[in-house]
């Protein structure tokens, strides 16, 4: 009997090969046969899941999204039922931020992905918006919570603080990467933009 192919797996390893070589000399260097050796994988089965490089970036764009969303929440459930949103939002910074090899490489291929939504009309910028849309909606929920809880002033506005602390972040992520702030820094920068948010209704 023929073994079962996990072709997930088999996915994940191409894609997780797309990454090594985007972190290290950009998605403009990205080619199906440099992929499949960073993936150890033949040229023929990178070809067999991926018809084209687009396919595969829009892929590893869609991958990209679903690592961050599973680590936040597995962060999340770390903390347990009685979580504030404050400290929830304190996880989301924490993950999201380069602080270790792993996200510092997510960051990189991240950043690689916007440059090249810019300057090449092949990578629809429609895809790399909606990933960042989903996660305001998500900060927007818990903001609106914290409005009803009382622990943040009600006359903020819930979207427009989440499309903020989302380009914070973003902002913090690319100053750590390029050596403009520390991790240390950079953690209690945001730490002070959350006692102003969360001390306004006291």
């Amino acid at each position: 009997m023929p073994a079962r192919v996990d072709h997930d797996q088999r996915r994940r390893t191409i894609i997780d090969g797309l990454f090594d070589v985007a972190a290290r000399d950009g998605l403009h260097a990205v080619t199906l046969r440099a992929v499949a050796e960073a993936a150890g994988v033949s040229l023929r089965l990178v070809q067999y899941y991926f018809d084209d490089k687009n396919a595969l970036l829009h892929a590893g764009l869609h991958h990209l999204e679903a690592m961050s969303n599973e680590r936040w929440e597995e962060r999340i459930v770390s903390l347990g039922p009685t979580a504030t949103t404050r400290e929830i939002l304190e996880t989301y910074f924490d993950e999201a931020l380069p602080t270790d090899a792993r996200s510092r490489r997510f960051h990189i291929v991240f950043t690689a992905y916007a440059t090249l939504a810019i300057t090449d009309p092949s990578l629809a910028r429609t895809p790399f918006v909606e990933g960042p849309r989903r996660l305001q909606a998500t900060v927007a929920d818990l903001l609106k919570t914290a409005c009803s809880a009382g622990e943040i002033d009600s006359d903020i506005s819930p979207e427009r603080e989440a499309q903020r602390l989302i380009a914070f972040e973003h902002g913090l992520g690319t100053g750590i990467l390029i050596g403009l702030h520390t991790v240390e820094s950079a953690h209690g920068l945001f730490r002070y933009h959350l006692d102003q948010l969360f001390t306004m209704n006291t």
